[in-house]
């Protein structure tokens, strides 16, 4: 049995549609649905019940659920294990990030990569998500951390979900809106906007949600937005995520009228991972699941 189809069963159960263990799982939904279908095939029972509000496991499933979710520790333990064995940890990593994660995740990988394993060599390039999928699909990075656009992933890549981040405006301390607790779109749309450029997530999310929106500045990172914001360019469209405190006499406001933009790992689909690659992928995860515990720790 394919361990892969324990964890989209798994996904699935815990998101409560295929769709959400989908998007979790950085597959299709009829690939994901099909993997299912032959898991119990394989297995001879009936995990799933499917109905039009989702999926919820047969009691089948429910026995099920702690053995195969044994058995999928069981793997990832394995390959921590391969990881760890000698000479793992001397091959050479390329890494890809856009800029705001390369600072909040990648570069604490870094010093951590440094004082674990100092023989491991890496290569970061901060780029867009787009050009992030696409050098993973090429073989150029092993390994890309970006925010999941809308449209569907190339069939020889996987997005990986690690964590959420809500959108919202940047503005100046003395901005009419800036005693707002949470914003709509619609209150943004007379403002000048100062955003990311176009072909990411930022500008995507906004072309979808203002008509013509006013974008007097497209940056190539967060502090460039937060910069001009500063200077009095604009209003910033930023995820929570990009509000670090190095720009002062700035406030961000939450878009309460938008989904939160899911911070994904990109890997290719056909091929297994290097131990080198899996032990940063390990570190990767570590670090999302750190700031995932601290926003949370902040509500």
């Amino acid at each position: 049995m394919r361990v892969e189809r324990a964890r989209y069963f798994l996904a699935a159960v815990e998101a409560g549609s295929l769709r959400g263990a989908a998007t979790r799982c950085g597959i299709s939904q009829p690939a994901l649905g099909q993997q299912i279908d032959l898991l119990e095939e394989e297995l001879d029972v009936v995990l799933l019940t499917r109905g039009r509000l989702g999926v919820r496991p047969t009691q089948a499933g429910q026995d099920l659920l702690k053995p195969m979710a044994r058995l999928v520790a069981a793997q990832d333990s394995l390959r921590w294990a391969a990881a760890e064995s000698g000479g793992a940890y001397r091959g050479r990593v390329a890494i890809g990030a856009v800029p705001a994660l390369a600072e909040m995740v990648i570069a604490n990988v870094v010093g951590r990569l440094r004082v674990r394993h100092p023989d491991l060599r890496f290569t970061v390039t901060e780029t867009s998500s787009a050009a992030i999928e696409a050098a993973v699909s090429a073989g150029d990075l092993d390994l890309g951390i970006a925010t999941m656009p809308s449209t569907p992933p190339d069939t020889s890549i996987k997005r990986t979900v690690l964590f959420q981040a809500p959108i919202g405006a940047v503005v100046p301390l003395d901005h009419l809106l800036a005693d707002r607790d949470s914003i709509r779109w619609s209150d943004l749309e007379t403002w000048p906007i100062v955003t990311m450029r176009e072909g990411t997530v930022m500008w995507e999310r906004l072309q979808a949600d203002i008509s013509n929106p006013q974008v007097v500045v497209q940056a190539m990172s967060a502090r460039s937005v937060k910069l001009m914001i500063a200077q009095g360019a604009g209003i910033g469209i930023l995820t929570s995520f990009d509000t670090s405190s190095d720009v002062p006499g700035l406030r961000w406001i939450r878009l309460r009228d938008t989904p939160s933009v899911q911070i994904c790992l990109v890997q290719r689909r056909d091929t297994q991972p290097s131990p080198s690659a899996l032990t940063v992928r390990r570190l990767i995860t570590e670090r999302a699941a750190e700031l995932l515990e601290s926003a949370v720790s902040d509500r």
